[in-house]
């Protein structure tokens, strides 16, 4: 089962709005995609959220649009900062991209980005998301919080601390 992005923010408001900022904090991310001989490939990449999408911008014959033409599965990494303190957390997201060809969707598209100051890259590819996790670390408690949704399941939080003890389902289930 996959969503989009709106169907994200219906589902977990509070939960997508943290991994929103997440992502609007640095302009660059990591994307991986699955070459032709399934070896991963990760690159760069800037990523718009907007009118109930992630988008997925590239130039024109770039290998990871390759990439995903021949297989749309995606795994999409936030910019881990300047240092090791993440202090919003990481965030990955994965997914399947589905290129936009049909000209009145580009345009609109390249309309959008044109306003905003960017500029229209050559292949443009809207997201479905099949799970967004998040990882924190709980300071008090010295762990870890994971948090995970995916379509049609509650999202689900584990807490696991510095020990060879198995994570357990946290109380809430909360994702921001």
């Amino acid at each position: 089962m996959t969503d989009n992005w709106a169907d994200f923010e219906k589902a977990e408001p509070e939960f997508s709005e943290a991994v929103r900022a997440r992502f609007a904090a640095y302009p660059h991310h990591v994307l991986a995609t699955l070459r032709k001989d399934g070896s991963p490939r990760l690159t760069g990449l800037n990523v718009e959220i907007r009118g109930g999408e992630l988008w997925l911008g590239m130039m024109p014959g770039s290998l990871k649009a390759q990439d995903l033409r021949r297989d749309p599965r995606f795994a999409l990494h936030s910019n881990p900062g300047p240092d090791d303190t993440m202090p919003e957390g990481d965030v990955r997201i994965s997914g399947r991209a589905v290129e936009v060809t049909e000209p009145p969707e580009l345009h609109r598209y390249a309309e959008e980005a044109e306003e905003s100051g960017e500029v229209h890259p050559g292949h443009v590819f809207r997201t479905e998301l099949t799970e967004v996790v998040r990882i924190t670390v709980d300071q008090d408690a010295d762990e870890l919080v994971v948090t995970t949704w995916r379509p049609g399941t509650p999202t689900r939080t584990l807490r696991r601390g510095n020990d060879e003890e198995p994570a357990r389902e946290a109380p809430e289930s909360s994702g921001a």
